[in-house]
């Protein structure tokens, strides 16, 4: 980790700033300047800090905005607890017992809200956190503008996150039908699953690939089999093992960069998910591409990113901007 987090900061950002493309509908990438002028260095501090005490909250803290946006929109439902009027996320079946770093957005939110009361959205700060989180495990090459402005959802849907958010047991095919119906493409896709070179995943999510692999009572036969032999150790055929943890990219799990897509190539790849972009001509080449050009990764997945936090965006007088990010104001 950079042992830096200011460093090449600001130059980076002045750069991204006037690089950076024209943003559609209401978001504006100086939205807070005025209001919120403090924003980037409170989001930065508390998330270099969540890192240091935890390396593993960079990649839980990526994917609250990733399971955010892709249910109902970037409204920050995620973060809302359940009430009375509604069932919310967190114990949909991708969220139970596996997201986390909810405590991380709310020191965030608290420290915002003495800085500049009701002004900064949870959804912009899921936004920034996900920035942040990749720029403090990559270096100044994961870094990119964020367009800001997004407000709060009023509810949140269990429902909708046990239907819309993409499993490790599906085919490429559903995978990909849940992308493009967000207005993301093959490309965002395979970008967006690179996020996968950080953080772990539990052994009942990959265990199928070594001991049953579709129900042939056999291990996978794509799996690597130095790999295959780790895991099993890791991850023994009992249901204690469910919860145990490997890291989706063994290489170098706590660092943002492209060994995922090494992995993929090399047959490395922990989820059946993600191994499956290597069974199609098109994620292929782009794995294979990303492989071998890791400064175009780090270009491209903060393109696929910026796009994601733009699905499904309250602005203007939608919503609300939530002085709490866990309930409705």
């Amino acid at each position: 980790m950079d042992q830096n987090p200011c460093k090449l900061f600001f130059v980076a950002l002045f750069c991204l700033l006037i690089l950076s493309p024209p943003v559609s509908g209401q978001l504006d990438y100086k939205f807070y300047d005025s209001t919120c002028p403090n924003l980037t260095y409170i989001v930065r501090k508390t998330v270099w800090s969540a890192i240091a005490n935890d390396t593993r909250i960079a990649a839980s803290l990526l994917r609250l905005h990733f399971h955010d946006c892709f249910v109902n929109g970037c409204d920050g439902s995620l973060l809302l607890d359940d009430t009375t009027t509604f069932t919310g996320e967190k114990n949909a079946s991708p969220n139970k017992k596996s997201a986390r770093g909810f405590e991380v957005i709310d020191t965030i939110k608290a420290n915002l809200e003495k800085a500049c009361p009701s002004t900064v959205s949870c959804a912009d700060i899921l936004t920034l956190v996900a920035r942040e989180a990749v720029y403090l495990a990559g270096g100044q090459y994961f870094f990119w503008a964020v367009p800001l402005g997004r407000r709060d959802g009023t509810t949140a849907s269990q429902s909708a996150a046990n239907e819309q958010l993409p499993s490790p047991f599906e085919p490429l095919e559903n995978i990909t039908s849940k992308f493009t119906s967000k207005g993301l493409d093959i490309k965002d896709l395979v970008l967006l699953s690179g996020a996968h070179t950080i953080g772990f995943a539990q052994c009942f999510t990959f265990k199928p690939r070594l001991f049953d692999f579709a129900e042939s009572g056999k291990p996978d036969p794509t799996l690597d089999v130095s790999l295959l032999q780790k895991l099993q150790s890791v991850c023994p055929n009992q249901a204690d093992s469910d919860t145990k943890l490997a890291p989706l990219d063994p290489v170098s799990s706590d660092k943002f960069d492209n060994s995922y897509y090494t992995n993929l190539v090399n047959n490395s790849g922990l989820l059946q998910s993600d191994q499956a972009l290597m069974g199609n001509n098109k994620t292929a080449s782009l794995v294979a591409y990303y492989s071998k050009f890791p400064y175009f990764f780090s270009k491209d997945f903060g393109a696929s990113m910026v796009k994601m936090a733009n699905i499904g965006v309250l602005t203007g007088q939608s919503g609300e901007i939530r002085k709490n990010c866990r309930v409705v104001n």
